[in-house]
């Protein structure tokens, strides 16, 4: 176990670990327990009851935060011609195509948070898999990020958009703005959020939908959240 600080020690000792919050009670907590000297990102994790090895049940999207994720994103896209000037005039941080995979390929150069790509450029994509797919890069039609709307695209990544996605465990892990947002802006953007997992549920999935939330802070510990009065699940 890594070794705690005392300002971690002390916002466990500031509420009881054991008890189901309720939406802005948790978030209360967890912004007047924030004590780094930067301003901590605020995560929730979601424990779904999917089996995501099995294809249709599966959740997977993407949603614009009402008030955004507190963060500069910066984008990257795969595109030519007519599309990569359109790219450019709409705000992407960097715009190519065989030359950008290269860059990834020969200087492990990751310095960007999101990739966009049209369509026509997948195939070129494709072949960064094995390096974007487990930093959770790889575009998909799904979140909208394989598309020939870039404009659109753009402006919803740096409006504040969020991807969400299960992982090994049928976990989501998705952040929600800074804690500096104040508990009611991250109420607004947690009930978004939830929503949207919660209309993303899959017909195949039995029993109870929502087995866990928790939010945490950067360097706080987690706050459960009452996953029976979250939405209508």
């Amino acid at each position: 176990m890594p070794k705690r600080g005392k300002n971690y020690k002390a916002a466990v000792e500031a509420y009881d670990k054991a008890n189901l919050h309720e939406v802005n009670e948790a978030l209360k907590i967890v912004t007047d327990n924030a004590k780094a000297k930067f301003d901590e990102t605020v995560e929730v994790h979601v424990k779904l009851g999917v089996d995501g090895r099995h294809a249709d049940q599966q959740v997977r999207g993407a949603i614009v935060l009402p008030h955004g994720t507190g963060k500069e994103v910066k984008v990257l896209v795969f595109a030519k011609g007519p599309k990569a000037e359109e790219a450019q005039a709409a705000g992407a941080d960097y715009v190519g195509a065989e030359e950008m995979a290269q860059k990834i390929q020969s200087e492990n150069w990751f310095d960007f948070d999101v990739v966009v790509a049209t369509p026509d450029m997948m195939g070129v994509v494709g072949r960064l898999g094995k390096v974007l797919g487990p930093k959770g890069l790889m575009p998909n039609p799904k979140s909208g990020t394989v598309t020939m709307e870039l404009e659109k695209a753009l402006a919803d990544i740096k409006a504040g958009k969020v991807e969400y996605r299960l992982d090994k465990a049928n976990i989501i892990h998705t952040a929600i703005g800074k804690v500096s947002f104040g508990e009611e802006k991250l109420a607004d953007n947690f009930n978004a959020l939830l929503d949207a997992i919660i209309k993303a549920k899959p017909a195949a999935a039995k029993g109870q939908y929502l087995k866990s939330v928790t939010v945490a802070s950067t360097m706080g510990p987690g706050v459960k959240i009452n996953p029976m009065r979250v939405g209508n699940n």
